[in-house]
C-alpha cells in the first residue's frame, strides 16, 4: 500500500517542525513544500532541516503550489497564516484541485464565528470536490475550547466555563510576533489596538463559539479586551526580541454572556521568555455546575509543539474525514498518532499490497 502523500504550504517555524515530526512517522511521506522564501526555493528539505533523507524520496521547495498540487497529494497542510481572510484563497485553491486541507490558522478553528460568508464557501467547494477541511491547533483547537467540552462529559449541568493559559510565545516564529507586538513600544502597542493592525491572541471568538456551540450556550455578547506586557529586562526568543521598556507580550481576556450574565471566560497572558519575569507558566480549565471539574496543567503544553503534534496527529484522521469543512468537533478524539497513518487514512490493513 502506498503511503500518505502531504503537501506543505509553509516552511516556517511551525511548517518545518511539522515535516520534522512528520518524517518520523510510519506510512506518510512529504512529496514537497511551497514557500515563497528565495533562500529555500530549489532545496531539499532534508538539506534545510539538516535530517538524512535515508530510502525516502527526495522532496524540494518551491514556491509554485499549482505544481506542488499537480503531484496529487492526499493533503496539504497549511502553514503561513492566522486569519481566514488571508487563508480562505490558499484553502480553496488546494481544495478545488481536489486535495485535502488542513490549517493551523487560528480562526480556521471555527470560521462561521467571524466570517460565516467564506465559512459556506469552503464547505460547498470541499464537498463538491470530495475533500474535507479542518483548522487545528494547540489553541484555539485544544486547550482552551476542545479540553473544555471534553471534560463537561461528566456532568449534568455547566453553569460557567473558565479556560485561562499562561504561555510562553517563543517557540513560534516571526509572524506571532509581528501580531502579538514583541519589541514594540507602548505607545505603538496602544496605537495599534486602537486602530485594529494589533492581533494579539488570534481565536478567542473561535473557543468562545466552539464551546457555546458544543454546550448549547447561545450567549447573546461577546467582549474581548488586550492590555500590553512591558518587560523589565531585555528579552530574547529565537524569533522575537523584546528591549527593557517595550512589549514583551500581550494579556488577553474575554467574555461571552447571555443577558448579562457571564457564562465563558477566558484568559490568556502570553509573552516571550516568560521565565525572565518570574511568571510560572500554566493551562487551567475550571467548569462550575454539577460536579465541579477543575484541571491545572504545570506547566503550559508548550504552545510551538502542541501546535505541530495537534496538525501532525489529525492528519490522518482528515484524509479519512468526510467530505466538507470540519471543526474538531466533527473529528475523532485526538490522540498521538505512533502506529502506521495509513491505517488510519485509508482504513485498510497495512499490509496489504
Amino acid at each position: 500500500m502506498r503511503n500518505v502523500q502531504v503537501a506543505l504550504w509553509g516552511f516556517g517555524a511551525m511548517g518545518s517542525g511539522i515535516a520534522r515530526v512528520l518524517l518520523g512517522r510510519q506510512g506518510v511521506d512529504i512529496i514537497g513544500v511551497c514557500d515563497t522564501h528565495p533562500d529555500k526555493q530549489g532545496k531539499s528539505i532534508y538539506a534545510l532541516l539538516g535530517t538524512p533523507r535515508g530510502t525516502r524520496p527526495d522532496a524540494t521547495v518551491t514556491g509554485d503550489i499549482a505544481a506542488l498540487l499537480s503531484k496529487k497529494p492526499d493533503i496539504c497542510v497549511i502553514a503561513t497564516n492566522s486569519f481566514v481572510k488571508e487563508v480562505f484563497p490558499k484553502v480553496m485553491q488546494v481544495v478545488q484541485a481536489g486535495v485535502n486541507v488542513l490549517t493551523i490558522a487560528e480562526e480556521m478553528a471555527w470560521p462561521e464565528a467571524q466570517s460565516p460568508e467564506m465559512a459556506q464557501q469552503m464547505d460547498r467547494a470541499a464537498r463538491e470536490n470530495g475533500v474535507s477541511i479542518l483548522g487545528t491547533g494547540i489553541n484555539p483547537g485544544m486547550m482552551m475550547d476542545l479540553l473544555a467540552v471534553f471534560l463537561s462529559g461528566c456532568m449534568t449541568r455547566v453553569e460557567h466555563v473558565r479556560c485561562e493559559r499562561i504561555n510562553s510565545l517563543s517557540p513560534f516564529g516571526q509572524a506571532v510576533m509581528v501580531e502579538q507586538g514583541i519589541g514594540i513600544t507602548v505607545e505603538d502597542f496602544d496605537r495599534g489596538v486602537q486602530d485594529g493592525s494589533l492581533a494579539g491572541h488570534v481565536g478567542f471568538a473561535e473557543s468562545a463559539a466552539m464551546i457555546g456551540d458544543a454546550l448549547g450556550i447561545r450567549y447573546d455578547g461577546f467582549e474581548q479586551q488586550m492590555l500590553p506586557i512591558v518587560t523589565q529586562v531585555d528579552r530574547k526568543s529565537p524569533h522575537g526580541f523584546a528591549p527593557k521598556g517595550h512589549i514583551a507580550g500581550v494579556n488577553m481576556t474575554a467574555q461571552a454572556t447571555v443577558q448579562g450574565e457571564e457564562k465563558i471566560s477566558l484568559l490568556h497572558p502570553q509573552q516571550i521568555e516568560p521565565q525572565l519575569a518570574g511568571v510560572d507558566t500554566g493551562d487551567y480549565v475550571t467548569l462550575t455546575g454539577t460536579p465541579p471539574v477543575s484541571m491545572a496543567i504545570k506547566p503550559e503544553v508548550d504552545g510551538g509543539l502542541g501546535t505541530i503534534a495537534m496538525a501532525c496527529n489529525m492528519l490522518p484522521f482528515v484524509v479519512a474525514a468526510a467530505p466538507g469543512l470540519k471543526t474538531m468537533l466533527d473529528m475523532p478524539v485526538p490522540r498521538c498518532v505512533m502506529g502506521d497513518y495509513r491505517a488510519i487514512a485509508f482504513g485498510r490493513d497495512t499490509t496489504d499490497v
